[in-house]
């Protein structure tokens, strides 16, 4: 990784960390009831929402970036396109990587798999943009 100081640079420059290819990163959770497509409305089955396997792989991405994140700074996911192919029940772990595979500036895009402790049950391909927080927010509260 790039350690950039401060001190190496000329007054108005300012430091950014590299965002490298290939960084991953893997969460675990575990299946409870809230997470069924029955309780959050996108379905009437007792197994893991889609909406939430798709929570999952955006937590995991954002979660990548944070380490490249500098004091102030955080990431938005603007794109996901995914598939949920096998369902999980409750109670079942489901394991989740996302790996950064293109960086440009301030986009930056991810391939994510899911999968249960039995098989794959999902992919997606996620963008997320790193953006000033205070300002984002700010932008939203004056709409």
């Amino acid at each position: 990784m790039l350690q950039l100081k401060p001190e190496n640079f000329k007054k108005g420059e300012f430091a950014v960390k590299e965002i490298l290819k290939g960084t991953s990163f893997e969460i675990e959770k575990v299946v409870t009831e809230q997470m069924k497509a029955c309780v959050v409305g996108s379905g009437d089955v007792n197994v893991l929402a889609t909406p939430m396997m798709i929570a999952f792989m955006e937590n995991c991405a954002s979660n990548c970036l944070k380490q490249f994140l500098e004091d102030g700074e955080t990431s938005v996911g603007a794109m996901i396109n995914s598939t949920h192919i096998a369902p999980t029940p409750v109670g079942m772990k489901v394991f989740v990587k996302a790996t950064i595979t293109e960086v440009d500036r301030k986009k930056v895009d991810f391939e994510v798999i899911a999968r249960d402790e039995k098989e794959e049950i999902g992919r997606a391909t996620h963008t997320r943009f790193i953006v000033n927080k205070e300002k984002f927010e700010n932008k939203c509260l004056n709409k």
